[in-house]
């Protein structure tokens, strides 16, 4: 009896989900013409095999002197070259792109947020002060980063929007980033779109103290027809988390913050007392500065009774 090792199918491409898809299609479809395994083309590069299965994944994009000799070994008179200065021109950087590319194929994403407001949720305004603010040497491309982070919005509109449920850190909302009016108006979208049937909003008081989340923000994505996957990130790096023990543990850190969070209900009602104690004009009393005037005056009314009837 003949036996031999069985060489598992290659992994689906969908060239849709993003130009970096595109190029890993275009590159395997350019590296099987040739007749090349991914560990012959990595060899005549050279660079390991494993990176040119990410790279037909569209998990990575080549560095430029890589790209040249991969469009020059397999023969793609520049057509690879073309496509990638595509692909590197697109703002999101390569550690995000997983992550975005699975955003909207999700039907829940869980989130807290330890430092800013959610992409998905953020105001024009506030998108550009955090982005110029935190990548210094932005310079010409901030427009072309706010353009993708705004597009990310699109979602929330569709027919098919996925359940965002979303716990934001109570100092997300007292942090000022912008001007007061660009601060005043992220919190007040914040309150409109919590009336969305697809966002479920809720803020962790800093009171609550020590919690599972206290490293930094993370994401839980659900799907219909695959397993979940967590995304855990900081300002210059973000890490897809597939490991299933792994996911869960993130998921069930997230359980707990839902029920330490406030409802949403009086998490609206905790913005609207920050626009006031914040944002308002401060010739006009606050809510709470309203509401103990009124116990005040309902005292001295009530002692000017019981005085007039001694």
């Amino acid at each position: 009896m003949k036996t031999g090792i069985v060489v598992p199918a290659p992994k689906k491409l969908d060239p849709a989900q993003s130009l970096a898809a595109l190029y890993g299609a275009m590159l395997r479809k350019f590296r099987t013409r040739a007749g090349w395994t991914q560990r012959e083309l990595g060899d005549r590069v050279p660079i390991a095999h494993s990176r040119i299965a990410q790279f037909e994944l569209g998990n990575e994009t080549p560095v430029p002197d890589v790209a040249e000799a991969l469009d020059r070994l397999v023969k793609a008179d520049g057509e690879l070259m073309d496509l990638w200065r595509h692909v590197v021109r697109t703002p999101i950087p390569d550690w995000a792109q997983r992550y975005v590319n699975l955003e909207p194929q999700a039907a829940k994403i869980r989130k807290y947020q330890a430092q800013t407001v959610p992409g998905l949720l953020q105001t024009e305004a506030y998108a550009r002060a955090l982005l110029a603010g935190s990548r210094p040497s932005v310079g010409a491309a901030l427009e072309k980063l706010l353009t993708a982070r705004l597009a990310r919005q699109a979602i929330l509109g569709a027919e098919t929007a996925p359940v965002l449920w979303a716990i934001l850190d109570e100092a997300v909302l007292r942090r000022p980033l912008g001007t007061p009016d660009a601060m005043k108006q992220q919190l007040e979208h914040l309150i409109a779109v919590s009336d969305l049937h697809s966002v479920v909003l809720q803020v962790l008081e800093l009171d609550q103290g020590d919690h599972p989340l206290l490293g930094g923000s993370t994401t839980v994505l659900s799907f219909s027809a695959q397993p979940d996957v967590a995304y855990v990130e900081s300002a210059f790096s973000g890490e897809l988390v597939e490991h299933p023990g792994t996911v869960a543990e993130f998921a069930l850190a997230l359980d707990h913050l839902q029920a330490l969070a406030l409802s949403p209900q009086a998490s609206v009602d905790l913005i609207r007392s920050i626009i006031e104690e914040k944002y308002c004009d401060p010739r006009l009393p606050a809510r709470v500065r309203r509401r103990r005037l009124a116990q005040v005056q309902l005292q001295q009314r009530a002692g000017r009774r019981l005085r007039r009837g001694r």
